[in-house]
């Protein structure tokens, strides 16, 4: 057997790890989560994000949604995450068809459950605007989506099946309340805020 020299042994060997570490790369580009696929990285306004947490919305034994949540720092608490100063992002794909003024009006119920009473006056007519909003719409089927984009200087940009729905909500407090929605002390879903804290594996 001819003898490999070292010079040959050590280039196969690179680029075997090159390869590898395309593949490790390759597989860690995206999540999979009940089939939805999510980045583990975006950038949002300049600024790189990482999926910090993905999940599964149920309604009894039914999947409802896929959810990602995307931050600067990683962090595994509520004030962690939203206490942090920079952009922030929460994507949501159907995994049935949902009647969108239903859901318009279960985020309005989730806003008023994890807030004060006064705090969530404030926010009523952000919170009207939304729901409209929704309500045109009519259905989300499967496989769609929309997104809520904290931009900081902005405000809170909603996109839904990938086009910007009219002017941003300004107040902090109402991007701050929407994510409250799965990350306060009533969530969604109990199991869907651990995965979005990045707890455990969502899906």
């Amino acid at each position: 057997m001819k003898p490999i020299c070292s010079h040959t042994f050590l280039s196969r060997t690179a680029l075997a790890g090159a390869v590898f570490f395309s593949a490790l790369s390759a597989g860690a580009a995206t999540v999979e989560v009940a089939g939805v696929k999510l980045e583990d990285r975006v950038t949002l306004a300049g600024k790189p994000l990482v999926l910090n947490g993905a999940g599964v919305r149920y309604k009894a034994i039914f999947k409802v949604y896929a959810a990602g949540f995307y931050v600067e720092k990683p962090a595994s608490t509520t004030d962690g995450l939203l206490d942090q100063p920079g952009p922030k992002r929460m994507t949501i794909t159907m995994l049935r068809d949902i009647d969108s003024a239903e859901l318009g009006k279960l985020f309005s119920r989730g806003m008023e459950d994890n807030m004060e009473k006064g705090s969530f006056a404030q926010l009523i007519p952000g919170v009207m605007r939304m729901s409209q909003v929704f309500s045109n719409h009519k259905v989300l089927k499967t496989g769609e989506n929309f997104v809520l984009d904290w931009i900081p200087g902005t405000g809170t940009v909603l996109t839904i099946k990938g086009k910007v729905e009219g002017e941003p909500f300004k107040e902090p407090e109402f991007f701050e309340a929407l994510m409250r929605i799965w990350l306060g002390p009533k969530p969604a879903d109990w199991q869907l805020k651990d995965a979005l804290l990045g707890k455990k594996k969502g899906g």
